[in-house]
């Protein structure tokens, strides 16, 4: 049928969302699944209505003007947006989607198996067993930090921030956040609000960072804010890399400051800082929050929910701009 609408896609989809996106669409499949610079992008979007794009293309300002004059939605295969100039798109009448909702458990998830994997020195230990240098136990091996019990600082309360708190909650852990604006009380998960990041840092056994990359996040958890926290204490990064500044993360982990970190995302990956590699309490997985079969599925059918509803003459329900 040459009437339905053609799509670009970017990336390598799973096959459920593959077999949709070709059941309704004609779509301009990326079957090396490499990352498409900006002059590829414009040129691959020739004659294109819409383009199913993911965090790893940027569409800045000056992309967006480039593209086709067919273009007409860029629905981005994740929550987060920062990765495309949404107010260039609006100025070419662009509409932008995202994928909200379906991926906040799994990366919660991810969130606290980086909590745990740092606390109890998760890498250590399997490293240890995989080289063939566990000689048995001892009362003093890979002593890690305790997590029952413990106050954890969650800064970005919102739905992954709340997801978060739910999951400490079955550890017992005294759970505090941070946010631009309190939560209505049936929202807080049973944390306590602290308006002044600062001092939450002050009570903090464990840091999650849970909000979104933007101008006032870039690198919140500076040197000045780590020296806040208690000696011995635990960070945990699920958010964007560009939230961290990494040479005071590192260091820290290195002083013995901080006890361990474990990160899920960097800045500039996925070429991130290579001393990380070398620091034995860094517990590092490689962007892996929305990685389970069924939500990266849902995140696709809800990227062809909106582009459906979009060429029906509908307003996309996730619709950014």
């Amino acid at each position: 049928m040459t009437d339905r609408p053609l799509l670009l896609v970017t990336r390598r989809m799973p096959p459920a969302v593959t077999e949709r996106l070709q059941r309704d669409y004609r779509a301009r499949l990326n079957e090396t699944d490499e990352v498409y610079d900006s002059d590829r992008l414009v040129a691959q979007a020739e004659g294109c209505e819409a383009i199913l794009c993911c965090s790893s293309e940027k569409f800045s300002a000056e992309v967006i003007a480039r593209l086709p004059e067919s273009v007409r939605a860029l629905a981005t295969f994740s929550v987060g947006y920062e990765h495309i100039d949404t107010t260039a798109a609006k100025a070419r009448g662009i509409r932008v989607t995202n994928t909200p909702d379906v991926l906040t458990d799994s990366t919660a998830d991810i969130a606290f198996l980086c909590l745990l994997g740092a606390a109890r020195r998760a890498w250590e230990g399997e490293s240890m067993l995989r080289a063939g240098e566990w000689v048995g136990w001892s009362t003093t091996q890979l002593l890690g930090v305790h997590v029952t019990g413990k106050r954890l600082g969650i800064f970005g309360m919102g739905r992954i921030g709340r997801a978060v708190a739910r999951r400490a909650r079955g550890f017992d852990m005294e759970v505090h956040y941070h946010n631009r604006r309190r939560l209505p009380a049936d929202q807080e998960e049973g944390a306590t609000y602290q308006a002044d990041a600062d001092a939450l840092l002050g009570i903090c056994d464990f840091v999650s960072l849970n909000f979104p990359a933007s101008p006032e996040t870039e690198n919140f958890l500076n040197a000045e804010r780590i020296a806040k926290l208690p000696d011995g204490a635990v960070v945990v990064n699920s958010a964007r890399g560009t939230v961290i500044d990494d040479d005071a993360l590192i260091a820290a982990l290195k002083s013995g400051k901080l006890a361990a970190a474990g990160l899920d995302v960097y800045r500039g990956e996925p070429r991130l800082d290579p001393r990380y590699r070398e620091l034995p309490n860094a517990f590092l997985l490689p962007h892996m929050g929305s990685a389970t079969v069924e939500t990266r599925d849902a995140m696709g059918f809800k990227c062809l929910d909106n582009l459906d509803a979009l060429f029906a003459g509908r307003e996309p329900p996730d619709a950014l701009v």
